[in-house]
């Protein structure tokens, strides 16, 4: 078993750049939803991901690929799958910003799960800076009433999933580099998805054939980039980093739809910035 490093600053820059591709991908279900099945974008996100990895197994075989931690990956790929089930039907029903900030207040319990799971500790500062940054997610999102529905309760649920995703990772950084941890995320995900298809197939046009391919690619990235970025640094130190997503969705929303940003977003986008800072300050100590 090797050590945890502890890099919280690359750890953290890490973390925006997958929250920006994320976010990306996002707007690009969004998009595709309109005319795609859920059971199609998963399928297809999953499988673009295990594509992803043909050339390091043409180039390099599957030396780099083994693990003796199978148990490991598979549970991280049921929380992760489980997850994106439930985060793609939210983008899917909900208004964009909604359906982000379910998504993105996994950093509230990802303080919580990896205290309970790994022994991680867990300060009174570390979670008045997760509060402030979820703060921050509610005044930019402005949840509507939709978020009171039982679409709302999906949308919740790919949070729970997603920190116990995040911390699974971290989990087994020790041993398992962040491409092992995509590949093997990306090869379950794709076997497991496939089941749903036996009965809930449907035609695809070229167009949104593209743009699926555009999803699984930005999802993989912004994955690998994620699982390396919590190799470096604890979630509890890192997680507030991920709300940038919901910054990063508005300005995407503005730029696409229209959607101008107001007041109570500027400040909440401020709020977030602040509990990432804040963060990164406070591991930078210890």
């Amino acid at each position: 078993m090797g050590t945890r490093s502890v890099k919280p600053v690359q750890g953290a820059a890490l973390l925006a750049l997958s929250a920006l591709l994320f976010s990306l991908m996002g707007v690009g279900i969004r998009e595709v939803s309109g005319s795609v099945n859920n059971e199609s974008v998963v399928f297809l996100r999953n499988l673009v991901g295990v594509l992803f990895f043909l050339p390091l197994i043409l180039f390099k075989g599957l030396r780099p690929l083994k693990t003796t931690r199978l148990k490991s990956h598979l549970w991280r790929t049921t929380y992760g799958l489980a997850a994106m089930y439930c985060f793609f039907y939210a983008i899917a029903h909900l208004p964009l910003a909604d359906a982000m900030l379910f998504t993105y207040s996994a950093p509230l319990f990802t303080p919580l799960i990896a205290w309970w799971w790994l022994k991680e500790p867990l300060s009174k500062r570390m979670l008045l800076t997760t509060v402030v940054g979820l703060i921050g997610v509610l005044l930019v999102a402005k949840p509507s009433a939709a978020l009171l529905d039982s679409h709302a309760l999906i949308g919740l649920a790919a949070s729970v999933m997603a920190a116990f995703a995040f911390v699974s990772i971290r989990e087994m950084s020790d041993t398992e580099p962040a491409y092992r941890i995509v590949f093997y995320f990306s090869l379950f995900s794709a076997l497991l998805s496939a089941i749903p298809l036996t009965w809930a197939w449907q035609p695809i046009s070229e167009h949104d054939l593209w743009l699926l391919l555009a999803i699984g690619l930005l999802a993989t990235a912004s994955q690998i980039i994620m699982s390396k970025a919590y190799s470096l640094a604890s979630p509890g130190l890192i997680g507030p980093f991920a709300y940038l997503a919901i910054v990063f969705a508005g300005l995407i929303a503005w730029l696409r739809w229209g959607e101008t940003p107001d007041l109570t977003s500027l400040i909440g986008a401020a709020l977030i910035f602040s509990a990432s800072l804040l963060s990164i300050a406070r591991s930078k100590r210890s």
